[in-house]
C-alpha cells in the first residue's frame, strides 16, 4: 500500500479539500446574507460551523486512530461535511433559521477532519528523512487553500450567484475522497486491539497533549498565537477601508499573507533542517507580533509590508508546529492530538477575532496594539511551561 500510494495524491487530496473548507466559510455568509438578507444570520452560520470544532475535534481523533482503515473513516467524514454544507443550503430556503443553524453546528463537527485528521495520516506513507518535506509540504497546502478558497468563494459568487459557491465548495471537498479512501491501512498489529473505552483514550490524549513538555510548549503558543490571528484578521476590513480606500480591499491583504506563507514554506520544504521546530514556534510568534504592530502605522506601504511579515510568520509556525506533534505523539494517538490541537486552534481564532470585533469599534490602533501584544504572550507561552529532563534536547531536534 505504502509503494502505490504517493505523496502528490495526498497532497491533492488536501489542496481539494481544504481548499472547499476554506471556500465553505465566506460562501456560506455570502449565501446566508444573499437569502436571509441579514448579515447577522450570515455571520452566525460562519460561527455555527466553527464553534462545534472544539468538540468534534477530539473524538473524531479517536476514532481515526481506533481504525483499521482510517482513510475510509475519514472519507466518510468528508462525505458528510459536504452533504451538510447542502443541507445548510436546502435550509436557508426551506427551514426555520434555527434549524439551519442546528445543521451548520452539526456539520462544523466533522470539520478537523479536513485539518488535523488529514495531517495525522502523513507517517505512513511518508517515512524516515521524507517525513520533514512532505511535512513542510503539507503545511503549504494549508497557505495554497487559504489562497485560493476565498477568491473562490467571491469569483463563484459574482460569476453565478451565491449558493453555487456553497456547491462548489462541497464539490470541491468531495473530489478529495478517492485520495482520502486510499490512504494506507495501519499495520496489523494495531488492527482490533483496542480494548479501552473512548473516555479512556480521550483522557489518554489529553494526557500526553499536557504531560510531554515539548508538545505542551508548542500546543499552548500555537494557540495563543491563533487568538492574535483572530485579532489581526478582525481589523483588516477596517484597515482596508481606512488605509487602503475600501473594506473590501482588506481580501486583498488575505491574500498577501497566504502568499508570503506559501513562499516561507517553500523554503522550509527545500531546506526542512535548517532551525529546529521548536525554535521556529515562539520565534514565528514574534514575527507576527512584529506583522501586527506594523500594521498599526496606518501606511498603505507599510501595511503591505505588515500582511507580507504575517505571512512569513504564520506558514512557518504551522509546519513546526506539525514537524513536533509527529515526532511528540505517540502513533495509537497520532490522530487524536491532531485534531485536538485543530480545534484548540479553531477556537482560538474565534476567541481572537470576537474580541477584536469589540476592540476595534473603539480604537483600531488599539486592536492592533493588543494582537501584537497577544502574539508577544505566545512567544513566552512557549516558555512558560517547564522543560522535562526527557525534553531538555528537543530544541536540538530537526524536523524530523
Amino acid at each position: 500500500m505504502r509503494r502505490r500510494y504517493s505523496l502528490r495524491l495526498y497532497l491533492a487530496g488536501a489542496v481539494a479539500a481544504r481548499s472547499g473548507d476554506e471556500m465553505s466559510g465566506p460562501a456560506l455568509m455570502l449565501a446566508g446574507f444573499a437569502v436571509a438578507g441579514s448579515a447577522v444570520e450570515a455571520s452566525l452560520l460562519l460561527a455555527g460551523i466553527t464553534v462545534s470544532a472544539a468538540v468534534g475535534g477530539p473524538v473524531l481523533g479517536v476514532l481515526l486512530d481506533r481504525a483499521g482503515r482510517p482513510g475510509r473513516l475519514l472519507a466518510g467524514a468528508l462525505v458528510l461535511y459536504a452533504a451538510g454544507l447542502g443541507m445548510i443550503l436546502v435550509g436557508l430556503g426551506w427551514l426555520p433559521f434555527g434549524v439551519t443553524m442546528l445543521i451548520a453546528v452539526v456539520t462544523g463537527l466533522l470539520g478537523p477532519a479536513l485539518s488535523g485528521g488529514w495531517t495525522a495520516q502523513l507517517p505512513r506513507l511518508a517515512l524516515g528523512d521524507r517525513l520533514p518535506r512532505a511535512n513542510a509540504l503539507d503545511a503549504m497546502t494549508f497557505s495554497g487553500a487559504s489562497l485560493a478558497g476565498p477568491a473562490l468563494a467571491g469569483g463563484v459568487a459574482e460569476a453565478w450567484g451565491a449558493s453555487s459557491a456553497v456547491v462548489v465548495s462541497a464539490a470541491l471537498i468531495a473530489l478529495a475522497l478517492p485520495a482520502a479512501s486510499m490512504l494506507p491501512t495501519r499495520p496489523g498489529r494495531a488492527r482490533g486491539t483496542r480494548t479501552t473505552s473512548l473516555i479512556s483514550d480521550l483522557a489518554a490524549g489529553t494526557r500526553v497533549i499536557v504531560g510531554k513538555a515539548a508538545l505542551a510548549r508548542a500546543t499552548l503558543s500555537s494557540v495563543v498565537s491563533c487568538v492574535a490571528q483572530g485579532m489581526l484578521t478582525a481589523c483588516i476590513p477596517l484597515l482596508g477601508e481606512r488605509v487602503l480606500g475600501g473594506a473590501g480591499r482588506g481580501a486583498v491583504l488575505l491574500s498577501c499573507a497566504a502568499v508570503s506563507a506559501l513562499a516561507a514554506n517553500a523554503v522550509l520544504a527545500r531546506f526542512p533542517r535548517a532551525v529546529a521546530p521548536d525554535t521556529i514556534i515562539w520565534a514565528s510568534a514574534l514575527v507576527q507580533a512584529a506583522a501586527s504592530a506594523l500594521a498599526a502605522v496606518g501606511s498603505p506601504f507599510v501595511l503591505a509590508v505588515a500582511v507580507l511579515v504575517a505571512g512569513i510568520g504564520e506558514g512557518p509556525q504551522l509546519a513546526a508546529l506539525f514537524a513536533i506533534r509527529h515526532r511528540e505523539a505517540p502513533d495509537h494517538l497520532r490522530g487524536q492530538i491532531f485534531t485536538t490541537g485543530a480545534s484548540l486552534k479553531i477556537t482560538g481564532f474565534a476567541l481572537g477575532a470576537a474580541v477584536a470585533g469589540l476592540v476595534v469599534t473603539w480604537s483600531l490602533p488599539g486592536a492592533l496594539t493588543l494582537a501584537a501584544s497577544v502574539a508577544v504572550l505566545a512567544a513566552l507561552a512557549f516558555f512558560a511551561v517547564p522543560s522535562a529532563p526527557a525534553d531538555s534536547s528537543a530544541g536540538r531536534h530537526d524536523l524530523a
